[in-house]
């Protein structure tokens, strides 16, 4: 593809995203433009803000479409060692649960929110994967392990099903 400038990318940047089912990551995104990974990392900021739906995950970016925001969500509150987390994850994910994001309380810097976006064991592998690779650590270490999720669903029956799941195994955080 020839260099397009800003806007003309950001355009085509967008119906790429629009039009992908999956994530597609900065360096897909670069190569596509035949721009740097970090004037991806530009452009999707740009277009954040300006308010659309774009996310960024560990997998990639993607286009939130209107159907996914006709979810229905709760925030839940887990605690588990690294070693559990997989488990966590695949656990929820097993429901048809996505998982939005991890956040957790920093006593410096508040809460720190990080999107993670899985959906599925592939998602999760993914992410663990990546993990792994970067030698990254979960965001839970800063708190021994309690953590804060938000999860959507088609229904409220998938969220009560992932939550009882949790709550068997000793994950879920209850008052």
């Amino acid at each position: 593809m020839k260099k397009m400038l800003g806007e003309e990318r950001r355009n085509e940047l967008l119906k790429l995203l629009k039009n992908s089912k999956e994530p597609i990551t900065g360096t897909q995104l670069a190569k596509y433009a035949n721009v740097s990974r970090q004037v991806i990392v530009n452009d999707m900021n740009l277009l954040k803000a300006r308010n659309i739906p774009i996310i960024s995950t560990s997998q990639g970016y993607f286009y939130m479409n209107q159907e996914d925001a006709f979810q229905v969500e709760k925030k839940i509150v887990c605690v588990h060692t690294a070693e559990e987390a997989e488990d966590e994850m695949m656990t929820i994910v097993d429901c048809g649960v996505t998982i939005k994001n991890v956040i957790v309380e920093h006593p410096v810097y508040g809460e720190i929110t990080a999107s993670m976006m899985l959906s599925s064991r592939i998602d999760v592998e993914k992410f663990l994967k990546k993990v792994k690779e970067t030698n990254a650590t979960y965001l839970s270490v800063l708190t021994n392990g309690t953590h804060l999720h938000v999860i959507s669903a088609p229904t409220m029956e998938q969220i009560e099903e992932a939550e009882r799941r949790l709550r068997k195994k000793g994950y879920l955080v209850e008052e």
